[in-house]
């Protein structure tokens, strides 16, 4: 069975934390990651060399790496640089996540910076995308699955204040792709996993809803404060 086989209609769990998160350490992120296979989780998702290092040797699923840092305008970019995927792929990890969007890094677009990754290094990878083209693009120049991961959080999609998973993007890749097609953000509800594996997506990341006590608690809160008259 390959790596794609054992995701095929599961939960991948994104075990992410930063600032001042109490769950932000090695140790924190590795019990997210333990508990949520636990729970039936076909794979995890995880930030930085030593984090996913250490998730990689602690859990028996799949394991996505990707580096995280910011584009000029101060936008969220996804390994985006060669030195940042030599750097991942140092723990272990079964398939890096990949800034696909058009925007440059390196002075290349996203799909030409996975093809290039492609030709240098051994490895699958995964594009995080925010536009039906960008994805298109990303699995011609030979990314190994598509995520929407970036949908909602890039300059020409940050206008769209949809709080809903983004199903029509997924439903559209996946009538044109032969890949498999990864539903990953605003998935804060099981109602809303199992609706984008109707849409046809392969599998699907849940991060927040899962792995960030105090946002969720947060959510909570603000929901009681707005129902007290």
């Amino acid at each position: 069975m390959n790596i794609f086989d054992k995701l095929k209609n599961g939960l991948i769990v994104s075990c992410q934390s930063e600032g001042e998160d109490p769950f932000n350490s090695v140790e924190g992120v590795t019990l997210f990651a333990k508990a949520a296979v636990m729970g039936g989780a076909v794979g995890i998702r995880s930030r930085e060399l030593e984090k996913t290092k250490s998730i990689v040797s602690a859990v028996d699923v799949p394991v996505i790496g990707l580096t995280k840092a910011l584009f000029p305008d101060g936008f969220v970019k996804i390994t985006g640089s060669f030195d940042e995927v030599e750097n991942i792929l140092q723990s272990g990890c079964h398939i890096i996540a990949v800034d696909g969007t058009f925007r440059l890094r390196e002075g290349l677009s996203g799909p030409s910076f996975i093809s290039e990754i492609k030709k240098r290094y051994n490895c699958l990878v995964m594009a995080d995308i925010a536009e039906y083209s960008e994805g298109i693009s990303s699995a011609e120049n030979g990314a190994d699955c598509i995520s929407t991961t970036l949908s909602g959080y890039t300059p020409n999609t940050i206008i769209d204040k949809q709080k809903t998973p983004d199903y029509l993007l997924v439903e559209k890749l996946v009538s044109k792709l032969t890949i498999p097609v990864i539903a990953e953000g605003k998935i804060n509800s099981p109602e809303f996993a199992g609706k984008m594996i109707q849409a046809g997506a392969w599998a699907v990341v849940v991060g927040t809803a899962i792995t960030r006590p105090r946002v969720i608690t947060g959510w909570f809160v603000d929901s009681i404060k707005k129902s007290i008259k």
